[in-house]
This record gives C-alpha cells, sequence and structure tokens, in this order.
C-alpha cells in the first residue's frame, strides 16, 4: 500500500513524500484520509525548526516521524474512515492524532468514532476542543464570574464558548486583532482590544503565545484572581512583573497542559473519555467559525509557510486551516490562499 505525507524539511519548507506502508499488524487499523486540521501555533514552530532541543521528547506528537528539527513528519488532526481493522471500527470515521498523510497505520486505540452529528471538517477541531476542555477542568470557572480570555486563537475562541455556557458568566475575549470581533461574538463572547479590555477580572486564561498579554493578564487581574497559562513558548523566554501588585492581590498563576488530564477529573475521565467528549460537543454548527481555509493536500507544500505567517494587513489570519484530500478536495485553496502561496 503506498501512502503520501507532508514532511517538514528546512526552516519554512515542507515536501510531499511518497511511502511504502508495513504490514498492518493485528491491533492497527488503515485508515484513508478525509480531512486534517493545521494547529497554526505549533505547527508554525515545527515548520520554521523552533522547537527547543530541551523540548524534543515532550513535543513529540504521538504518530510522528523524523526527528526534530529536520526532516519531521508532524500533526496531530486528522480525520479519516477505517478501512480495514477491528470490525467495530471498520466503516467508521475516526479521529486519529497523526500527521498530514493521505492513508496510514495507527493503533486502533487511538481511533475515536467521529459522531454522526460531526461533520468532517469541524471533527478536525477534536485536538484543540479536548485541550480547551481541559483548560476549563483546570481553571474550574464558577457561574456568575466575570472572566478574561486573551487570545482569539482557536484553543482561546474554544475556551470562551465552553464558559459562556455556564450561567451568569460574563466571557470577554481580548485580542490585538480587530477582525477577530466577529468570530468572538458569534461564539456568544464580548471581544475587546488590548486597550478595552475590562478590569477587575476573577478569572482570566491566557492564550495569546505573547509575553505582553501574560503581563496584561497580571494588569487586568482582580484581587484574589485565578491567571490560568495555556500558552506554548517555544525557545523563548518570559519576564514578568511579579514584584508590583502580584502579591498585593493575592493572585494564582498556574499553568495548563493537555498531556495529562486535569486534577479535577483525572481519576475519572481517561484520555478516551475525555476525547469522546470533546467530540460530541463538535455537534455545534456555530463552531464551524473556526475552521477554514480549505486547502487541497497536494498544495500543502507551496500552502503550508503562507498558512501560519501572520496575515496581509488588513485581512485576518485563518483559525484552523483544513486540509482535504481525495476527489472531494476543492480544485484550488479558497480564500485567496491561491494568492498567498504563490507569493
Amino acid at each position: 500500500m503506498r501512502a503520501r505525507a507532508f514532511w517538514a524539511t528546512a526552516p519554512g519548507q515542507g515536501e510531499i513524500r511518497a511511502e511504502t506502508l508495513p504490514p498492518r499488524g493485528p491491533e492497527e487499523a488503515l485508515l484513508r484520509a478525509l480531512a486534517s486540521g493545521v494547529s497554526r501555533g505549533t505547527e508554525r514552530l515545527v515548520l520554521h525548526g523552533r522547537v527547543p532541543e530541551s523540548q524534543w521528547q515532550a513535543m513529540r506528537a504521538p504518530l510522528q516521524e523524523g526527528e526534530f528539527p529536520f526532516p519531521v513528519k508532524y500533526g496531530y488532526a486528522a480525520v479519516a474512515v477505517v478501512e480495514e481493522g477491528p470490525a467495530a471500527l471498520r466503516g467508521r470515521r475516526v479521529f486519529c492524532l497523526h500527521p498530514h498523510q493521505d492513508r496510514f497505520l495507527a493503533p486502533a486505540g487511538m481511533c475515536s468514532p467521529v459522531p454522526d452529528a460531526v461533520p468532517d471538517h469541524r471533527a478536525v477541531l477534536a485536538a484543540n476542543m479536548e485541550t480547551a476542555l481541559n483548560i476549563v477542568w483546570d481553571a474550574a470557572p464558577i457561574p456568575g464570574e466575570r472572566v478574561l480570555v486573551i487570545g482569539a486563537g482557536v484553543v482561546g475562541l474554544l475556551c470562551a464558548w465552553l464558559i459562556g455556557r455556564f450561567p451568569g458568566t460574563c466571557v470577554t475575549v481580548q485580542d490585538t486583532d480587530p477582525a477577530r470581533r466577529v468570530v468572538a461574538e458569534a461564539l456568544g463572547a464580548r471581544f475587546a482590544l488590548p486597550e478595552q479590555a475590562p478590569p477587575e477580572q476573577e478569572l482570566i486564561l491566557h492564550a495569546s503565545a505573547s509575553p505582553e498579554g501574560l503581563r496584561a493578564a497580571l494588569t487586568l487581574a482582580a484581587m484574589e484572581a485565578r491567571i490560568v497559562e495555556a500558552s506554548w513558548y517555544g525557545d523563548r523566554s518570559v519576564s514578568l512583573p511579579l514584584g508590583e501588585a502580584f502579591h498585593a492581590r493575592r493572585l494564582t498563576l498556574r499553568s495548563s497542559q493537555v498531556g495529562s488530564v486535569s486534577p479535577a477529573m483525572r481519576g475519572r475521565r481517561s484520555h478516551a473519555e475525555r476525547m469522546a467528549l470533546a467530540l460530541s460537543l463538535l455537534a455545534d454548527p456555530v463552531l464551524d467559525a473556526l475552521v477554514g481555509p480549505r486547502v487541497p493536500f497536494e498544495a500543502l507544500p507551496a500552502c503550508m509557510a503562507a498558512l501560519l505567517a501572520p496575515p496581509p494587513p488588513g485581512h485576518p489570519a485563518p483559525l484552523c486551516p483544513v486540509i482535504t484530500y481525495g476527489a472531494a478536495a476543492p480544485a484550488a485553496p479558497e480564500q485567496g490562499l491561491t494568492r498567498a502561496c504563490s507569493a
């Protein structure tokens, strides 16, 4: 069985490589890709070789091939149909933490069935939703709280959407890009530019991956507020003004990371149960605001750097680009990506 996969080969560069799949093992499934999502923050670090050496092991995707910095086959948001494997999975759509590849083998235990109510293009958000769910478990929101989410990327917006379902909770999303207002408000949250952000926030989730955003969180926090740091900085150092009001206001700063189930649910929910819940939450059509543009798999070598780069002035950055596979794929990238890919 022949397969093709996207590999990052040098800073800002990649190529599609052909390979021959080994024989399927008894505990494996053979999958045909339908769609895969691009995690812009993490995959930008990978494509540009900015994963720090101290984090090479921690940053490995579950089914990654190759080694950091290059060449490496990376990704963790594939939606596929099971062509061969256990009877319970055969013919079903599943989500799998696999790189961008048109056919692949994966342990059957890593294949999470996609609910019928969740279309392929939205199912690619499963890993992001799982991360957001874990962050919310770490944050432990209280109904009626004033909540600020700093950073309107996919994970930040999903966190805002989840917490907005708590009764009486006022959620504001802060971002430097005014174009994010439309998406934030579509998900039921308020929106603010940094200079408009409301003070005295009782719970702050920081997901902007910028030191300025985390410093703003310290400034905007109310007395005894909780700040949950959900960003990943790669090889960058972050300095914080902990000598100012940090102690006087008795602020709590804690990290959140999806590799472990939040202590709030550990022992009560397995990784598989957390993923199943994340997939079920993607049934809401309002979350379509987070996905796109759609790009054919064959166009990835020309398009990946543009998908991950900051957008031109006046153009919003894509949130979660969707890679499409097979005959159903569009003939060309959507939403103006043709020009960006050829630039």
